[in-house]
């Protein structure tokens, strides 16, 4: 079964960002996997990628969801994901 790799884009002092993180966690842990959270205060090239979409879902480095995580969505993508 694969593992696939979920990144949370963030940037500081954004509610929906706190949100996303609990979204995302509750997510991958039902289907025990892991994630990453990556800033884009941290990375210029990530903040002008993504400055107007965040929070961001990546799921093996493809967008997967933007602003307000569909916690739905992301476990069909990530079962998806799981079972190539």
């Amino acid at each position: 079964m694969a593992r696939p790799q979920v990144v949370l884009i963030t940037k500081t002092d954004c509610h929906l960002c706190a949100d996303a993180r609990d979204a995302v966690g509750r997510v991958t842990a039902s289907l025990g996997l892991g994630w990453t959270e990556q800033r884009v205060d941290d990375d210029p090239e990530l903040r002008d990628r993504y400055a107007e979409e965040i929070p961001v879902v990546l799921v093996d480095g493809i967008q997967r969801d933007f602003w307000k995580i569909d916690e739905s969505r992301l476990e069909r993508v990530l079962q998806r994901a799981m079972a190539q």
